[in-house]
């Protein structure tokens, strides 16, 4: 019995999750807790709506894991590229609002493979929607409606994206900055979508860095925790019927749905032949 390894294809990355197996996800968090890190470790492949800049810096998947090879898209250009083998994430570097309307044009009109959609962040994209609206004006009242019924309907529709007829997309994650607001950290938006947002997803984590005891009994182990269960001073729940626990160590997109759907191992990853 010899084991050897085999390419993973296309199929092999759509039929981990089945298309029952879909979640939305929320996570914010301090800046330089590890957002964007976290949100590499999601089903591959994946696409990166980047409106911060941030993914030039990730590499890998989570801090330790393979090399991720990246692909550049520009929505504005034409449709998405189609997964070849090649590259595991694809990016769009989001500097205008057009960018990210044209985006989600293309993702319900074309074609494309992304299993994973991970925009980062709704934060930065908003403040991309007010520079739409005004520019370097002062916001009005009329504005501040505008604003939120377009925030509205860009996270809704994006997260909506599971939904489509014979869709490959299982997971759609947003980053969010974090603010005090009323005695809670809250993901950081600007009117009154900041409390409707969390119940909007499946689960609205909150990310933060804690400090484990190395050999010599001093807390200079750092570890990444996620919290997912209602929480007086941070906003977070979830509706997975309380499978992840309250708080998640060092998380993982993907083994966080393993746990909630069940583990599927790529199959044609790993095979044995009979010599």
């Amino acid at each position: 019995m010899t084991d050897v390894t085999s390419p993973v294809t296309l199929a092999d990355l759509h039929n981990r999750f089945t298309p029952d197996d879909t979640i939305s996800l929320l996570i914010h968090a301090a800046s330089k807790a590890g957002k964007s890190t976290l949100t590499s470790t999601a089903p591959l492949p994946i696409l990166v709506i980047d409106a911060e800049g941030g993914w030039r810096f990730i590499r890998s998947i989570g801090f330790k894991g393979a090399q991720l090879r990246k692909q550049h898209w520009d929505p504005m250009q034409g449709p998405p590229p189609r997964y070849d083998g090649t590259w595991d994430v694809c990016i769009v570097t989001v500097r205008k609002w057009n960018t990210l309307i044209q985006t989600y044009g293309w993702l319900t009109q074309a074609p494309h493979d992304f299993v994973s959609i991970v925009f980062d962040s709704i934060t930065e994209a908003q403040r991309r929607c007010k520079q739409n609206l005004v520019g370097t004006d002062a916001m009005k009242i009329q504005h501040w409606g505008q604003l939120l019924t377009l925030m509205d309907s860009l996270i809704r529709d994006f997260r909506d994206l599971v939904l489509l007829p014979s869709t490959s997309v299982r997971c759609v994650i947003f980053i969010a900055e974090t603010t005090m607001d009323e005695g809670k950290w809250r993901p950081s938006m600007q009117g009154q979508i900041k409390r409707a947002l969390p119940y909007w997803v499946d689960i609205c984590g909150y990310l933060y860095v804690d400090q484990e005891v190395d050999t010599d009994g001093q807390p200079t182990v750092k570890v990444r925790r996620m919290l997912v269960t209602p929480h007086n001073l941070f906003e977070a729940g979830e509706r997975v019927q309380g499978v992840l626990g309250d708080v998640v160590n060092d998380p993982s997109v993907s083994t966080m749905m393993d746990t909630i759907f069940g583990s599927r191992t790529i199959q044609a990853s790993l095979k044995e032949v009979t010599s």
